[in-house]
């Protein structure tokens, strides 16, 4: 099974319109996981076209998103335990915050909020950060991420220019 993973989407503010490359993605996809900050109710329903659509809500979306979606969010698929949040708050380091999130054992976190790709293990469980697609901050390349989920459980990123 292919996931497409994004966050910290901003839109309308960083972009009016999703970038070419992600659009592409969004057809080939059945599921979609957004780790918040889509930022309007605009976005969340023309993702929701594409796919079956797992979401939590970040720090700048819009009051209509906070009532509909939950701060966190588990999903079990094929056995694996998928943790779903923002990552924001107060003191700590992201990572720290998203590791703190959950009390129960995860085998992926996926989060947004720093628009940092990351992918790395902390002990058993897997963080994934798939960036942004609109607001790249000062690295080189807006990203986004794919999962894959079968007998086992890989996640990456996919880098482009504008």
């Amino acid at each position: 099974m292919k996931w497409l993973v994004i966050s910290d989407t901003h839109m309308p503010k960083r972009a009016k319109q999703f970038p070419d490359t992600l659009e592409d993605e969004l057809k080939k996809v059945n599921h979609i996981i957004h780790a918040g900050d889509f930022q309007t109710m605009d976005v969340y329903e023309k993702l929701s076209q594409y796919g079956k659509l797992h979401g939590v809500y970040g720090n700048i979306d819009e009051e209509d998103l906070k009532e509909q979606l939950p701060a966190k969010k588990t999903l079990e698929i094929e056995g694996f335990r998928i943790g779903l949040v923002h990552g924001h708050g107060e003191k700590k380091t992201t990572e720290k915050r998203v590791l703190e999130a959950f009390d129960e054992k995860m085998d992926i976190i996926i989060f947004g909020h720093s628009h940092m790709p990351l992918l790395r293990y902390v002990g058993k469980t897997l963080l994934f950060n798939p960036g942004s697609v609109t607001d790249k901050r000062k690295l080189p390349y807006y990203s986004f991420g794919r999962l894959h989920i079968g007998e086992e459980l890989q996640a990456e990123h996919v880098f482009f220019n504008r």
